[in-house]
């Protein structure tokens, strides 16, 4: 466990930070408020604070710093009390793949062929080749926009964004990948992954998923993927929580043995992901780098349960999410505005002082470009899930939702295989076959549903009493499918479009995924420019010394350099969504 305290704040980061005016709408209590001078954002530490992002996955808000007190937390309560709760996070999908897609690009998943889950399996119940989420040219990776800018990337380790990340994505990322392994000095952003909250968590029989990450808390540089489970000692699976805990069980589920099981293995999951976040802020705590990083916690999207992940509801969608800064700004206080992934990419880059490019599809919540006006709704949609397909959108305000069904004739329940291995949801079939489900429980398993459904998330959290139809709602109704409507046209989004004619489109008619042409690689006087004829493609190279082993990063090429003769350089080219050109080896004269 990690210590109680964290080190003091650098005086001249807390001043600094005035320049950020938060969107909050609550008002900071009078210890909170921060003074300062206004010192140019880049004279923070250099103009360049560290980002690390710590990312658990299928978890609601079963926390205390957003009001479930069912089990204790210690990292994360710590971490919310130095730092700002945000509420109201929301993903574009209730799944991994495309939300992390979002993340990645800044861009909607269905507007750039991110939204099927997956893009490359299930080919043989779909009929289509594996493919990937190809967006605009213009578009890059967040993480190559911090490379661009000196900082050292890592992450650790999944990626799952619906196409291949170039070499210029990453310093490295993988399993050992860390802050640690940066030149001294240099900033970083650094994601760790906590796989121990996914819904497989839940299957049968019962055991942590501590194989993936046992590695970075202990310093062991000789994992081997899947080794873990004849390192584990007995001690190390016994419960976090009491099997005799006591909590609510949402009102969609059924009050059974094993959905409160399932319920415990939850809560038993988020305390072991708890301590295992923990290891990771002792690590800043010990290298003395908890003053200069900013600290994001959020889950991929809601939780693992049945009703809650894949779909469109909150229970799908909401994220938890909290954010400590450097001298503990605005230290336990909550954010309320509306939040979405899509605004990460432009977020982080106004935290360093990079400029969001004008095509992204979110905007800055915090930093030096920060929005003028804090955003109105959030949108999501959901489509193909493993291998069974819908077309259901929705957008949200602060206190209603609205959903589009363009399926109506189909029902909502799909049967995900993947689910089904989950002990609650063997219950609800089992239940549903039987006929004793009541009618709450029943609603997911209905033959058909409405076109449109309004929800009023403030009164009905668990969205199951639909008022698209009650007049009293009519002008909110017509406000959120206008809304909808813009939406649509603004990212071009085409729903229930089939899956054949997307890749078609992705791939401009072509029958084979687009290839990404060879760099041309110049060198005169030592000076070396690149450039590809594929629009939007990142370069990466290496150069190698004479008698030197190659370096273990690509760097992302920006503009000419000077090489020494003797020296191998390699090259790469590679567009999101197509094939990566051949490494092309140029030794230097």
């Amino acid at each position: 466990m990690r210590s109680t305290t964290f080190n003091s704040s650098l005086l001249v980061f807390l001043f600094s930070l005035i320049l950020f005016s938060f969107s909050c709408r609550q008002v900071p209590r009078e210890e909170e408020a921060v003074s300062g001078d206004a010192a140019d954002w880049e004279e923070l530490i250099s103009g360049r604070p560290n980002i690390l992002w710590l990312v658990t996955e299928d978890m609601s808000a079963y926390i205390a710093p957003f009001g479930d007190s069912t089990i204790e937390t210690p990292n994360l309560s710590r971490l919310a009390a130095e730092g700002i709760v945000y509420p109201h996070l929301y993903s574009p999908s209730g799944v991994c793949a495309p939300s992390r897609a979002a993340i990645a690009t800044g861009m909607y998943p269905s507007s750039i062929g991110a939204n099927h889950m997956r893009t490359g399996s299930y080919t043989e119940v779909t009929g289509l080749p594996a493919y990937e989420a190809v967006p605009p040219s213009e578009v890059h990776m967040m993480s190559e926009y911090l490379r661009k800018a000196g900082y050292y990337c890592s992450n650790n380790s999944k990626k799952d964004y619906q196409f291949n990340d170039p070499v210029t994505a990453w310093d490295e990322s993988g399993n050992f990948a860390h802050w640690r392994n940066r030149e001294d000095g240099q900033p970083f952003f650094s994601i760790f992954n906590f796989t121990v909250t996914h819904e497989s968590g839940l299957f049968e029989p019962y055991g942590y998923r501590k194989n993936e990450f046992r590695h970075y808390q202990s310093g062991d540089t000789s994992f081997v993927a899947g080794a873990w489970n004849e390192k584990v000692s007995a001690a190390e699976t016994d419960p976090h929580v009491s099997k005799d805990l006591d909590f609510s069980i949402p009102p969609y589920l059924p009050q059974t043995d094993s959905v409160r099981r399932d319920m415990w293995k939850v809560y038993n999951n988020i305390a072991e992901m708890d301590a295992q976040l923990g290891a990771i802020l002792d690590q800043l705590e010990a290298d003395g780098l908890l003053d200069s990083t900013i600290i994001f916690f959020y889950a991929d999207h809601g939780g693992p349960l049945p009703r809650q992940k894949r779909l469109i509801y909150d229970s799908g969608l909401n994220s938890p999410m909290i954010i400590r800064f450097p001298g503990k700004w605005r230290a336990g206080s909550r954010d309320e505005q509306l939040l979405s992934f899509i605004d990460f990419a432009p977020t982080v880059m106004s935290l360093v002082g990079i400029e969001p490019p004008a095509y992204l599809q979110g905007q800055a919540f915090l930093g030096e470009y920060q929005a003028a006006e804090p955003r109105q709704y959030i949108h999501a949609a959901a489509d193909r899930f493993d291998g069974f397909t819908d077309a259901i959108r929705a957008v949200r305000g602060p206190r209603f939702k609205y959903i589009r069904n363009y399926r109506p004739e189909q029902g909502y329940y799909l049967p995900v295989v993947y689910r089904e291995q989950i002990p609650t949801m063997r219950e609800l079939l089992r239940m549903r076959d039987a006929g004793t489900l009541n009618e709450y429980q029943a609603q997911w398993f209905r033959e058909t549903k409405p076109r449109e459904e309004l929800f009023d998330c403030e009164n009905d959290p668990h969205e199951l009493h639909n008022l698209a139809e009650d007049p009293e709602y009519a002008d909110k109704l017509a406000e959120l499918s206008a809304e909808m409507d813009r939406w649509l046209a603004a990212i071009g989004d085409q729903p229930n479009l089939p899956e054949a004619e997307l890749v078609d489109q992705l791939w401009d008619g072509s029958k084979t995924q687009p290839e990404t042409a060879d760099p041309e690689v110049t060198i005169s006087d030592d000076q070396v420019t690149i450039s590809s004829a594929t629009p939007g493609a990142s370069i990466g190279y290496k150069v190698i010394g004479a008698g030197e082993s190659a370096p273990k990063s690509w760097s992302v090429y920006a503009g000419p350099f000077t090489v020494a003769a003797g020296s191998e350089l390699w090259v790469q080219a590679h567009r999101i969504g197509y094939v990566p050109s051949e490494t092309i080896v140029r030794e230097v004269e």
